[in-house]
């Protein structure tokens, strides 16, 4: 394996935000419990800080978002947390990450600068699976993809199994990701994504990038 420096050499790195959105990780989010635990960790500043050091570096970024249709359609309600989303549609009439609305849009700690990709999914839980996501980092060159955002207990999971499906190196940042209750996501991190993927602190990503 090649050191961390070489592992996200600028060159061939992307870092993916996942679902760092308002109406996720904020005050409209449909599992309270998870701004909460967002907070308690700070990890949005933290992605911010690493997103920062990223852009000086080189390194291009990507935001992975959920943007629904106003009215739903086209996402199938198939499993436990999309009939969460469902239940809080028929209610107050739309969900968080619906498009146009303010729970759509990143959050402002990520400072989102022209350079920045945004690529939305309206289905699924995983970043890849029917999106562009995978055309649009293979074009920029990607051999390594960094993983912050939301959650642990999904969609981290996914992407990281994903992308070491479609052959890119994993890198996820500790202290960018969370899970529910914290146990389970540290759980999750020394147990399965050790396993696939390097995990690294912000402060070694950014020493290694502050080395280039």
């Amino acid at each position: 394996m090649p050191n961390l420096s070489e592992l996200v050499d600028p060159t061939h790195t992307t870092i993916i935000t996942m679902e760092l959105q308002k109406g996720i990780v904020g005050d409209e989010a449909i599992l309270p419990a998870l701004p909460i635990a967002v907070r308690e960790a700070g990890i949005l500043d933290v992605a911010g800080q690493v997103c920062r050091t990223a852009r000086t570096a080189g390194v291009r970024i990507v935001h992975q978002t959920m943007q629904s249709r106003a009215d739903g359609a086209g996402q199938a309600i198939n499993c436990k947390i999309f009939a969460i989303g469902a239940k809080r549609r028929a209610e107050v009439g739309y969900e968080p990450t619906d498009i146009g609305r303010p729970g759509a849009e990143l959050v402002d700690e990520l400072d989102v600068q022209p350079s920045d990709i945004e690529v939305p999914r309206m289905h699924g839980m995983t970043p890849f699976t029917g999106t562009e996501l995978d055309a649009v980092v293979r074009n920029l060159g990607t051999k390594t993809i960094v993983l912050m955002g939301v959650s642990l207990n999904l969609g981290i999971i996914g992407g990281a199994l994903s992308a070491l499906d479609l052959g890119y190196q994993v890198v996820i940042v500790r202290d960018a990701v969370v899970g529910l209750p914290k146990e389970y996501g540290d759980a999750v991190l020394a147990n399965t994504l050790s396993m696939i993927a390097t995990i690294v602190s912000s402060d070694e990503l950014i020493a290694a990038w502050s080395r280039t």
